[in-house]
């Protein structure tokens, strides 16, 4: 959300009904969709479409890592039919969704606890509320939608990304593996219950990230000065609740 907006709320020379008005509209998530809606989607295509080029580049690095350490120890063994079963395990259970979520952190939860740090810092959260207007509706939710939806789209495109390159390594590897017997073993390898994870995953990952880049911009005023060390703080606690859920995955995994 850009500051000017905030700014040029306050010299709105509206009458003092059509504040009311929208005041009381945007009170309730549910009576102001028509403006929340555009700034749901606003931040679905922050947090997902304008990052899937790096996000192509990554998966394709991705598939490159792990057929490249791989391959050559498969075919010492004879072992290649594990390929996909590797991928899965490697891609889809682990890399895929913490990398992902790593990503999108780095982006756009660093852009959140600076863009909130600075509108409070500025006293324009304050502003939004003498208006009447929920922050958290108005700022929060928006951010949380978007971010768990952009963090499970981006995934599902790393991870297509990373097994579709995968096999292009390993054919310019000169790998004795088909295609149709590469992605049955994917098929193989795969569950109802990885589906279901993966979703899952992401969509905390996402929820985590935002509520906690989030918290650390408003929760507390700030001078501009102290934007930066909340920014390293929100960094660092949903990097460490990342790792934590992702582990608290493999125990489940494991468990199954």
């Amino acid at each position: 959300m850009k500051i000017d907006f905030f700014n040029g709320l306050l010299n709105l020379d509206q009458p003092r009904r059509r504040y009311q008005v929208k005041v009381s509209m945007i009170r309730k998530f549910g009576s102001a969709r028509h403006l929340i809606r555009p700034l749901v989607f606003h931040e679905i295509a922050r947090a997902g479409s304008r990052l899937l080029p790096m996000f192509i580049f990554v998966s394709i690095a991705l598939g490159l890592l792990v057929i490249g350490q791989s391959v050559s120890w498969l075919t010492r063994v004879g072992a290649i039919k594990y390929l996909g079963t590797i991928m899965v395990i490697v891609v889809v259970r682990e890399l895929g969704p913490l990398l992902a979520g790593l990503l999108v952190l780095a982006r756009i939860g660093t852009a959140n606890v600076v863009e909130l740090g600075t509108a409070r810092a500025m006293g324009e959260v304050e502003a939004l509320e003498a208006l009447g207007i929920d922050p958290v509706h108005y700022l929060v939710a928006p951010r949380v939608v978007g971010m768990m939806i952009g963090v499970f789209s981006l995934t599902v495109y790393l991870i297509l990304g990373a097994l579709v390159s995968g096999y292009i390594w390993a054919f310019l590897q000169d790998v004795p593996l088909r295609v149709s017997d590469y992605f049955r073993q994917l098929a193989a390898s795969l569950s109802g219950l990885d589906f279901a994870l993966l979703a899952l995953k992401t969509w905390i990952f996402g929820f985590i990230i935002a509520i906690v880049t989030c918290y650390h911009g408003l929760a507390q005023p700030l001078h501009l000065e102290e934007v930066s060390s909340a920014t390293v703080r929100a960094v660092a606690q949903s990097v460490i609740a990342c790792v934590l859920l992702d582990a608290l995955f493999i125990i489940i995994y494991l468990a199954v």
